[in-house]
């Protein structure tokens, strides 16, 4: 954007006349030299004044042409700051879904973990069968795998948090 707009400065510039104060080496140029013996013949060539007058539509495209572009510069940066600011909203709320489905989980495998306990003591003391210890077992067994998937989710969401902030990760 800062180039864009420097680009219409450099577009309204080319509206005046320019003389040049040096020429080739620092040294003294031609217009310059003109202008200070003969300033009243030379006005118009030292400044170049016929340039900018033959050359007005032109200029004004020029000058249409840099507005235009700081324009679609400024559009497209106004683009990604939303489209950041999405991306970081959205890996807030995924976090904090993920961190609810984890406890959620954690209250589970805690569950399953005491129906597990109580299956093996019921067993020893006759009041339950082996399929019934192995079967708690195994809810037990995929809650807790169920647990470390929910675990890594809430770390990949905290992962996406810090790169949507500008983490500074190339995929």
């Amino acid at each position: 954007m800062v180039a864009a707009n420097a680009q219409i400065d450099v577009a309204k510039a080319s509206f005046f006349p320019n003389l040049s104060l040096t020429g080739l080496g620092g040294l003294e140029s031609n217009a310059l030299h003109k202008f200070i013996s003969q300033p009243s013949e030379t006005w118009y060539g030292a400044f170049n004044v016929s340039q900018p007058v033959f050359q007005g539509g032109a200029l004004r495209s020029q000058l249409r042409l840099a507005r235009a572009n700081w324009q679609e510069a400024s559009l497209s940066y106004q683009q990604t700051v939303q489209n950041a600011l999405e991306q970081v909203s959205n890996s807030l709320v995924a976090s904090e879904k993920d961190r609810e489905f984890r406890e959620q989980q954690e209250l589970l495998t805690q569950a399953a973990q005491q129906t597990d306990q109580l299956s093996e003591v019921l067993y020893k003391n006759g009041g339950a069968s082996y399929l019934q210890v192995l079967t708690s077992e195994t809810n037990y067994f995929s809650a807790e795998l169920n647990l470390v998937q929910a675990q890594l989710n809430e770390r990949l969401a905290l992962v996406q948090i810090y790169q949507a902030l500008g983490g500074g990760w190339q995929q």
